[in-house]
């Protein structure tokens, strides 16, 4: 009893955090979750296999739940240098109302129940790139690239461009070329899309010591490589209808929507030394978000409306 009197605990330690469902929600990261779903979604639907209905919801919450899960783990660890930057210092664990080791467990509990269900349910090719994917995201990207190279959005881009690959696989049960061009269109589109964030939020990134591309080689370097990334990237998004995958009428919004992407980058390319304001950066960072969800949505459509046509001549 003497040892319990003469010993000091900080309760504090050991006492779990007043977070809300709302807290824990925000480290999953919606907005991007949002966006790993859909071209997930896609993926799914597009793919030349018919899946149970259920097993293909459950396959999508997986997906899902991987992608929180991530997002979960990326907050744990970089909570230090979230809590430098304006744009993430709210998030929940700098701010405080999150636990790190309470973030650290959510995510992994998190990972675990995804893969295991879309191992379990559906197949366990999709449970592997899932699993690798969270893998490369928390830990090749997040504790290593991520503060060691200003290539660090590059290669660690292609955890976000896996999405569709899963919602392939769940499907087919393999992985097929067209899969793969839905993931180099977001490969190819995550520098320049980060690049534009980071030109107006170099600030942020500096005072975290992170070494993305404006802060280490320069604005005006970082701008010719954002053009140069969309001179690819147009191609690329037309890619499905040149090796027949899709219509003309996709060709068509794809080779716009690219012109449209590289029209935004050459603003960027041209903007002064001299503009603090950053306009064409925030324009092509605001852009980018509408390529991506168009032309992933141009792709959907095309795939239902010729499945549709297909059973209507049947």
């Amino acid at each position: 009893m003497a040892l319990v009197d003469n010993t000091r605990i900080d309760d504090t330690s050991f006492r779990m955090s007043e977070a809300t469902a709302g807290d824990f929600f925000a480290l999953l990261k919606p907005r991007v979750m949002s966006l790993v779903v859909f071209t997930a979604f896609v993926g799914l639907v597009a793919a030349p296999a018919t899946i149970n209905p259920f097993l293909a919801v459950v396959a999508i919450l997986a997906i899902a739940i991987g992608a929180g899960a991530s997002g979960a783990l990326n907050m744990w660890y970089d909570a230090d240098i979230d809590a430098v930057m304006t744009r993430t210092a709210e998030r929940p664990v700098p701010s405080g109302r999150v636990r790190p080791g309470e973030a650290l467990v959510f995510g992994l509990i998190l990972s675990v129940l995804s893969v295991m269900t879309l191992g379990v349910l559906v197949n366990w090719l999709s449970a592997a790139l899932l699993v690798f994917t969270i893998f490369f995201y928390a830990v090749i990207y997040t504790m290593w690239l991520k503060r060691s190279t200003p290539q660090n959005i590059v290669i660690g881009g292609a955890a976000g461009a896996f999405p569709p690959v899963i919602g392939w696989a769940a499907a087919t049960g393999s992985v097929s070329l067209e899969s793969v061009i839905l993931f180099l269109i977001i490969f190819l589109w995550t520098p320049p899309h980060f690049w534009a964030l980071a030109l107006f939020k170099s600030g942020d990134y500096e005072r975290a010591g992170i070494p993305m591309m404006p802060n280490v080689a320069g604005e005006t370097s970082t701008r010719r490589q954002i053009f140069a990334y969309a001179l690819v990237l147009a191609p690329i998004g037309v890619l499905p209808w040149y090796l027949g995958y899709a219509s003309a009428g996709y060709g068509i919004a794809s080779a716009l929507l690219g012109a449209g992407f590289v029209w935004y980058s050459w603003k960027v390319l041209m903007m002064p030394d001299s503009d603090r304001v950053m306009k064409p950066a925030k324009a092509l960072f605001g852009y980018s978000l509408l390529y991506l969800f168009a032309i992933f949505a141009a792709y959907l459509a095309d795939s239902v409306v010729e499945r549709a046509l297909g059973l209507a001549g049947a």
